[in-house]
Formats: structure tokens, sequence, C-alpha cells
């Protein structure tokens, strides 16, 4: 049965002049490997998966498996790290071509948002994820985010949702305590926080983990939350968290992934490009993300 749990990344996508950089894409996939991240999320939000062709897309895909593999060859103790993929649409007839594509490849499942911009009724919801989660081979996530979608997942139609088989778990940015609170007492989906700042609060409620975009800088200390969190012992959890938050906050001051590119180009992961209609971190923005980079190496040393 496939685990949920723990810390994963939404990995961006990497571009140098306008192109999609797959070194720096490898790079940071071996990265997050170290850092011992449970997984990794692929053409998620933060991957800018609408600025890319399908080609692109399959190719940004193909990278990430590739690079998974070889990071655990190089190391005989560690397992590949699963990849969710993310498929956004708003039709449920190609949503399921997509899933179909992807089924022979060797993906932890596939991370479905509910269809953009035509705003269904709850029952179309129930029948358009139900028909997307009979035609996957793999496990399927769901993921609420109205303030994008334009529709949120209601309470019963996830618990309606959780009785399907392969309905495993939830990325929860709702925003609201009481359905993330009622889908941990069910129990049949792993709830993983998907609002940054909520991670802390999720896991002591006794959610699963976080898909989390702040995390693509300094994730070890991502990982050290999650496990000193499992391991019960709260106050560390509570001081690492305390750490971390004004990178969250900074993190998302302006629209996702602009910050976090920033921040890893301070670090010299990356270039610091985005696709338009995105933009990069305004000049006040990025001058505060490079002190906090900076400050952080400082605290390294």
């Amino acid at each position: 049965m496939s685990d949920f749990s723990g810390i994963w990344i939404p990995l961006i996508t990497p571009f140098a002049d306008g192109a999609v950089d797959h070194a720096a894409l490898r790079a940071l996939v071996r990265r997050y490997a170290d850092a011992g991240v449970a997984g990794l999320v692929a053409l998620g939000t933060t991957g800018e998966p609408a600025t890319l062709d399908a080609a692109e897309q399959d190719a940004v895909l193909a990278t990430i498996l590739d690079a998974v593999q070889v990071a655990a060859d190089a190391t005989p103790q560690r397992h590949a790290l699963p990849v969710l993929v993310g498929v956004s649409g708003n039709g449920t007839a190609s949503m399921r071509e997509r899933i179909e594509q992807l089924n022979p490849l060797p993906i932890a499942g596939v991370l479905i948002a509910a269809p953009y911009y035509t705003r269904p009724a709850q029952t179309g919801i129930v029948g358009h994820f139900s028909a997307l989660a009979d035609a996957s081979a793999q496990p399927v996530v769901l993921y609420d985010i109205p303030q994008r979608t334009g529709v949120r997942l209601e309470l019963d139609t996830l618990l309606t949702l959780a009785a399907h088989p392969r309905i495993r778990a939830i990325k929860d940015c709702a925003g609201s305590l009481d359905t993330t609170l009622a889908l941990i007492r069910d129990g049949r989906l792993q709830v993983l926080a998907g609002n940054d700042l909520e991670i802390f609060s999720t896991l002591c409620l006794g959610g699963s983990g976080a898909i989390a975009a702040a995390a693509h800088v300094r994730p070890e200390r991502f990982v050290a939350l999650h496990r000193a969190l499992a391991d019960g012992r709260l106050d560390d959890g509570r001081r690492i968290f305390q750490a971390l938050v004004p990178q969250i906050e900074l993190a998302f001051v302006e629209p996702n992934p602009s910050p976090v590119k920033a921040m890893l180009a301070a670090e010299g992961w990356i270039r610091n490009e985005l696709r338009m209609p995105m933009t990069p971190a305004s000049d006040a923005l990025a001058r505060r993300l490079e002190a906090l980079v900076a400050s952080e190496e400082g605290e390294r040393r």
C-alpha cells in the first residue's frame, strides 16, 4: 500500500534562456533525495505545468523519474523516491486519457484537483474523481485548493470519495480546520498539509505529512520537523517550526513559485526564470529573500 506520509517537495521547473533546464532539475532531485524527503511531486502547481506543452511535461517527468533512480543507485541502502504526478484540467474525458498515458510509468500516484473554472456541483465532482480513479492504475491523491479551482471539495464529498479503493490521500489547502480534523478522525485518507503555515497544526492533529513548496529551501529542517512530531517530541517540533516561519511567510508574499525560485537562485541551484504570465519576485522581495538565504548560510558556518 502506498504511503503518503512525510515531507513531499512539489518540484519547481527550472528554466534557462526560456527552455527547461534538465541539468538543474536533476541536481534538485539529488538535493532532496540527500535531504531525506519522503517524495516528490512532478508537474504540480509549483512546477508551472500550465506553461509547459505536452512534450515538455513528458520530458520533465522523464527527467525526474530517471534522476530519482540514479540517486537511489548511488546509495544502495536508499530506495528511489516516490513521485506523484499532477494531472490538471476541467474535462473528465481528456484527463482520463492523460491518466491512461501515465499508467505504465513507475509513479507513486496522481495528484488531482477539482475541475477549475467550470465550478461543477458536488455530484459532478464525485463523478469526476470517481471516473479518474477508476481509470488510474496508481493511487489518487485529491487536491482541495478552492482558491485556484473556484470550487471546494465539501466534507460529504470527500467522505464519499474516501470509499473508493484507489483514492488514498488529500493535499489539504482549503483552510478549514473542521474539515481537516474530520478527515483525520475518519482515517481513510492520509491528510497532507498543503498550506505550509498549517504543517505544524496538521501534524499535531494526526495528519500524515505535507506537500510543502517552502521546503525547497532548508529541506532538512522540514524533514526534522516531521520526524520530531512523529516521535512525539513536541518541544523540538515547535522550536523547528517557529524557526521556519519567516521562510514560509516570505515564500508566499508573492505568487508561488516566484519567491521559491528567487531563494533557489540565491543559493545557486537555478536561474531565476519563470514563464509568463508568472514573473520573478519583485526586487524588494528578492532582496529580503537573498538576506534570508545569506543569514541561513551564515548560521551553517
